[in-house]
């Protein structure tokens, strides 16, 4: 193994892959001339050569750096351009473009969710909660009362049990959806159920109609003594998300409580593998300031159950969209959190 120094760099490769190294640092600086690139950087950590990364280690810890996107080229022409020699001049290779001149995108966008798209800031420029929930009712514009859904990266890596975010907010002007409530339990139980509204109520016997195939509902509530025989149901209930569980509040004593909160707008979030949480506030065809309320207690609701493990800035962004709709990003700083 031969011992090497590259620009503040210290890392050792075979030499089997000494070549492939050299190369792959002839094709960042070619790709930094070419593409106008003024950083062209590699992920250091042990040379692991690939078509997207260069993988190198730099004394004293790690240096996780994006590399060849840079000039828009792949990494084929990324070769080929290092292999020019430095006076001569190389000419990126000229791309198919559509007729129309629209990008891939746009050709798969309708031309009513450009039109909306065009009426929004950019991705990167947040605004304030009130200012954008008006913006995104002024951009809904299909023919349906389209969902408001609402879009949190957080600064959490669920893949960490303390850092796994699950709970339940109960929305004040409630979610504009009608939900489908069943409930497990037994006894005086059953009757106080179906009087608060649940759609299905029992015991063994809607057990049974669960295993045979019955899931006509959105949504299942057990009592604790029942819960034996709802882990029967594992197998049914487990792909449509429907098992209950302590932390979504679906596993309690009184029944009659869950099903009043739930039909009046109680609902779960949690956050999934990458850290985001995406939680539905209401309908297009809610006042907007019914959607702000219900905004701000599902911020008050992810602040109040945050991970154990979350350290550092918790909040990393927020946007708010309507199903058909282009995303607004939500100024979070300015609801007072961080």
């Amino acid at each position: 193994r031969v011992p090497s120094h590259h620009a503040g760099y210290s890392f050792s490769v075979s030499l089997s892959t000494m070549s492939a190294v050299t190369m792959a640092s002839a094709v960042a600086v070619k790709a930094q001339r070419v593409g106008g690139v003024r950083r062209i950087t590699a992920k250091l950590g042990g040379v692991q050569l690939n078509s997207k990364s260069v993988q190198m280690r730099r004394a004293g810890g790690r240096q996780s750096m994006g590399v060849f996107a840079a000039a828009g080229l792949d990494f084929a022409e990324l070769e080929q351009a290092a292999s020019v020699d430095e006076d001569d001049e190389w000419t990126p290779p000229v791309r198919a473009t559509r007729k129309d001149g629209k990008s891939a995108l746009e050709a798969r966008q309708s031309k009513r969710f450009r039109k909306a798209q065009a009426g929004v800031p950019g991705r990167m420029n947040p605004i304030e909660a009130g200012e954008a929930v008006k913006l995104m009712l002024a951009n809904a514009t299909a023919k349906f009362p389209e969902t408001a859904e609402c879009h949190i990266r957080l600064n959490i890596d669920p893949k960490y049990n303390d850092q796994q975010l699950r709970a339940t907010v109960a929305l004040p002007k409630g979610t504009g959806k009608t939900v489908r409530v069943a409930v497990l339990t037994s006894g005086d139980n059953v009757a106080a159920a179906k009087a608060a509204g649940a759609d299905f109520a029992g015991a063994d016997d809607l057990v049974e109609e669960i295993a045979g195939g019955m899931l006509d509902f959105d949504l299942l509530i057990a009592s604790p003594d029942m819960m034996p025989k709802a882990a029967k149901l594992g197998r049914a209930l487990g792909p449509k998300g429907l098992m209950p569980n302590p932390k979504a509040g679906t596993v309690t004593p009184d029944v009659v409580t869950a099903v009043n909160e739930f039909k009046g707008g109680k609902v779960e979030f949690r956050a999934d593998k990458q850290g985001i949480v995406h939680v539905p506030f209401g309908k297009t065809n809610f006042k907007d300031a019914d959607l702000s309320e219900n905004l701000e207690a599902i911020v008050e609701a992810i602040n109040a159950n945050r991970p154990p493990g979350a350290k550092g800035i918790y909040w990393k962004s927020m946007y708010i969209a309507s199903t058909m709709g282009p995303s607004v990003q939500v100024d979070y700083s300015a609801m007072g959190k961080e």
